[in-house]
């Protein structure tokens, strides 16, 4: 529950929690939560709506995030708890983004928004992009591993034109544009900050590259601003532990263990300063993703 943006819950947030819950080993945690997500998410089509509020679906559109995640810690939670009836629900998960949050581009499969995306021009969240869930998943479709491909290339493309990729994409035939989203222009934001870890924990040295490459844009003045232009410049004063954990990323990604350390620290002070569910969940995930194998680790390296 965010309790600090109105008491409600997001698909993302039980994602995160059924991620962390199956890392640390408390599959009771895990299990509680998936019957309360399952009960009250789950839509005909096997997603998941994104929120619920004051005791229903508040919005009943999905975030292929928050389905990537949840399909990912079920699988995992299959393996790590001896629970194949977890691994088959993530599966079934896993095969709905694929059926209903993809779209061609050039030919191949993208991962969009979400169901509600799928209409040209698709929109596109970079950041939901997950290499390392995209290569778990692949050990049961094929399908993932060519997306996977096509995820990297459109995030080398946007890295070609700027130092920092967007928040959010339009693909329109070949094409690709940064867009703004609702009331927010063209930014790395807070969501943005969510790419350089999830390449960073990939098992593909492709990733890590271009995650180590968004070290230098984001030591710019202050590591921990929360919105940046994509030159990497500061676009608000006000700090987010996120912005920490993505330097931190992307200082792994370049081999320098001891400075991410030190970002990861600095990430959890700043949270523990200025508390929120956000903060929280990646700093979490972020100790999680870059600094253990507790999500698993890379013994048989994709590429």
């Amino acid at each position: 529950m965010r309790t600090d943006e109105g008491g409600d819950v997001v698909s993302e947030g039980q994602a995160y929690g059924m991620l962390i819950a199956a890392a640390i080993g408390d599959e009771a945690s895990l299990r509680t939560i998936w019957a309360w997500t399952r009960s009250n998410l789950t839509r005909p089509d096997g997603l998941l709506a994104w929120r619920w509020s004051e005791g229903s679906v508040a919005d009943v559109s999905s975030a292929s995030d928050a389905d990537l995640d949840a399909a990912r810690a079920l699988v995992l939670a299959g393996e790590r708890f001896d629970a194949p009836e977890l691994g088959a629900e993530g599966e079934r998960l896993a095969a709905a983004v694929l059926d209903h949050e993809t779209a061609r581009f050039g030919g191949a499969a993208v991962m969009v928004a979400g169901s509600w995306a799928m209409t040209e021009p698709e929109q596109v969240n970079v950041t939901y992009f997950s290499p390392r869930a995209e290569q778990d998943l692949s050990r049961f479709d094929p399908r993932w591993t060519a997306m996977s491909g096509v995820h990297r290339g459109i995030l080398e493309r946007l890295l070609g034109e700027d130092p920092l990729p967007p928040d959010w994409i339009r693909l329109d035939g070949s094409s690709i544009s940064a867009i703004g989203h609702g009331s927010a222009p063209v930014q790395f934001g807070l969501d943005a900050a969510r790419t350089p870890i999830r390449l960073a924990e990939s098992c593909a040295p492709d990733d890590w590259a271009l995650a180590a490459r968004m070290r230098t844009p984001l030591v710019k003045q202050t590591a921990a601003v929360g919105i940046r232009h994509l030159d990497g410049s500061p676009a608000v004063e006000w700090k987010h532990p996120i912005a920490l954990v993505a330097l931190a990323a992307t200082e792994r990604a370049a081999g320098d263990e001891a400075a991410a350390a030190a970002s990861l620290r600095e990430a959890a002070a700043l949270q523990q300063q200025y508390p929120t569910y956000y903060g929280a969940a990646w700093v979490a995930l972020g100790h999680l993703m870059l600094e253990t194998s507790m999500l698993g680790d890379c013994s048989a390296p994709s590429t």
